[in-house]
């Protein structure tokens, strides 16, 4: 079975299917190729500025030069990877409004809403050919919770994906 949805593989592919797959997870609509373009793209560049800001935290485990890799990264052909992946679980938010609650005093009116803002994790899967259904490779943001996050698919060779469904149950890590 086909679990991938076609995401092409023009270096955009981990931020396209990340977007994509926060769309699915919120229940909207699958973005339009233009439209998720412009989110990975978008997704790309708040990416580089989380590295930026967590530079201590994360330059010993980037390839190279840090200044270098967070230039390259926010070109649109570069590929994405791991480290992307865990600054994307940080910069990834969900707006989860609770209730709107309406006053009214003295002709006018105050319109309370309450909300919570939170960080979003990311579980990684991949095809086991051994069991002949998806194992969860990585996980992102787990502490953000561990409940419905969004959920990319790894074919290996560097390209990601998003998936075609929610997955019932899969495997736990390799």
């Amino acid at each position: 079975m086909d679990y991938g949805l076609g995401i092409p593989g023009d270096g955009r592919c981990l931020f396209r299917s990340v977007v994509h797959g926060a769309c699915l997870r919120e229940g909207n609509p699958s973005p339009s190729e233009s439209r998720q373009k412009e989110l990975a793209d978008d997704l790309r560049a708040k990416v580089a500025d989380e590295f930026i800001k967590r530079r201590a935290d994360t330059e010993w485990f980037l390839e190279g030069d840090f200044d270098t890799y967070v230039v390259e990264m926010r070109q649109p052909h570069i590929w994405g990877g791991e480290p992307e992946l865990l600054m994307a679980s940080h910069v990834l938010t969900t707006v989860c409004i609770g209730g709107v609650h309406l006053s009214l005093l003295f002709d006018i009116t105050f319109i309370t809403i309450r909300f919570s803002i939170s960080r979003t994790p990311i579980t990684v899967y991949m095809w086991d050919k051994s069991s002949a259904g998806l194992k969860i490779i990585a996980e992102y943001g787990q502490e953000y919770g561990k409940d419905n996050p969004v959920r990319v698919l790894y074919h290996g060779y560097g390209h990601y994906d998003a998936l075609r469904s929610p997955i019932g149950r899969a495997e736990s890590k390799m």
